[in-house]
């Protein structure tokens, strides 16, 4: 379980500028094996909240605890995947796969032998040789995705990483992450600008207000699961329509009037 306990952040001016508070008093549980999406108007702490998880951010105050201990730093049990693909250019996607791996000592025999697996079950079997700049913006997304999950992490926090992608290359990556989320039931924190994206995924949605981030509501998604094999039934669904056009209007409102639609519920209500 994830426990993020009144966490506050403040980025310090530039000169002339005046200091940015990025987010205030967020509190929030993610639960063990919890797919849980996080959406926001642009600039309100999303991407913020999830580098302090993952250890590559420090925070004001507040305190975010996985199974109870306090994160201070990155660690083993969380694993990052970035919307900028973030590959080694110059290594070959085998070995861009098993990186981690070969950063905790492991093996070339075995970390290779989990970067084929992970290879295959990205659908990008035939390519492992290649290096990422031969490969297409999604593809190169299934890499990243592939080298998250070779060191086997219990929590993956996601950074839109299919924000820069086609829409056709967006759904195929979705219903092949929902498969495997769906397999591995690993614990998701997904950042995204989309609602389709938000309610398709997630089992809650996590609505952030404008800066300074907080949390205005936690909307719990009843679509059943699992979905990988029913996107396109869900998403044409009279419920999932009313819940996106909920969240638009929502932050619609955010966007026009710069201030919170709603006042902050008790974490964990629905909406």
């Amino acid at each position: 379980m994830i426990e993020v306990d009144r966490l506050s952040k403040t980025f310090p001016g530039r000169t002339g500028d005046g200091a940015v508070e990025a987010l205030k008093d967020v509190s929030l549980t993610i639960r063990d094996g919890e797919f849980l999406t996080v959406l926001g108007p642009s600039g309100c702490g999303k991407t913020t909240l999830l580098r302090i998880m993952a250890g590559l951010e420090s925070h004001d105050s507040g305190e975010i605890r996985v199974d109870g201990k306090a994160i201070t730093g990155p660690g083993p049990d969380r694993a990052m995947v970035f919307q900028s693909f973030a590959l080694l250019p110059w290594a070959t996607i085998i070995a861009n796969v098993a990186f981690g791996l070969e950063l905790r000592g492991v093996a070339k025999s075995e970390r290779e032998a989990r970067a084929e697996q992970l290879i295959k079950l990205v659908g990008l079997s035939g390519f492992e040789k290649k290096l990422p700049g031969q490969l297409s913006g999604g593809m190169q997304q299934r890499v990243g995705l592939a080298r998250a999950l070779a060191v086997d992490p219990k929590i993956l926090l996601m950074d839109e990483p299919f924000g820069a992608l086609d829409e056709q290359t967006r759904r195929l990556l979705q219903e092949e992450l929902l498969a495997i989320w769906e397999q591995s039931r690993k614990t998701v924190l997904f950042i995204t600008h989309s609602m389709e994206e938000a309610v398709l995924l997630g089992d809650r949605v996590v609505l952030m207000s404008p800066r300074p981030g907080r949390i205005v509501d936690i909307v719990e998604v009843p679509l059943a699961r699992p979905r990988a094999s029913a996107v396109d039934d869900m998403s044409g669904s009279a419920e999932f329509a009313a819940i996106t056009a909920d969240l638009w209007r929502r932050l619609r409102a955010m966007q026009q009037s710069g201030q919170r639609a709603d006042a902050p519920v008790p974490v964990g209500a629905s909406a």
